[in-house]
């Protein structure tokens, strides 16, 4: 029988389990008596300047518009050949189409991949989509180390 423990990612780890970009589900702040918003998303990530970037559909009138703003939470996680690895991010986003040419913002983007996964009912040709970038304020990550019990 395996008894799993956690321990906490290296950096080393950190940046090879986000690798370029994958999927997680980020969520919004909302009031205090109100559930966070959570969505799944694609994200890329660039180790070198350590931000993450996201591609999100905001259809006209959304409620996604009105919590851009707010605080939000990152999380990812997969199963690897030596188990379990998770990474949770905090922070705000920041819109990046103000963002100057030479900014880290937009510099970190030429290194990411970003899956396109298409999963809404209209093609995407037609859908609004924003790109934000997440600087976060903490970025942890832990994996599953098994011993023999």
């Amino acid at each position: 029988m395996q008894d799993p423990r956690w321990l906490q990612l290296s950096e080393d780890e950190l940046n090879e389990f986000l690798g370029r970009g994958g999927t997680g589900v980020i969520s919004f702040a909302t009031d205090p008596d109100e559930p966070p918003v959570s969505i799944p998303v694609s994200y890329g990530y660039s180790a070198d300047v350590k931000r993450f970037y996201y591609r999100l559909s905001i259809p006209q009138d959304s409620r996604k518009e009105d919590l851009v703003d707010n605080p939000v939470s990152f999380v990812t996680h997969d199963e690897t050949d030596t188990g379990w690895r998770s990474v949770v991010a905090t922070g705000r986003l920041s819109d990046t189409a103000d963002a100057p040419y030479e900014s880290t913002e937009i510099q970190g983007m030429w290194g990411i991949q970003i899956p396109i996964v298409d999963v809404f009912e209209r093609p995407p040709r037609e859908m609004t989509f924003r790109y934000f970038s997440l600087d976060p304020d903490e970025i942890t990550g832990r994996k599953e180390v098994r011993t023999d019990a």
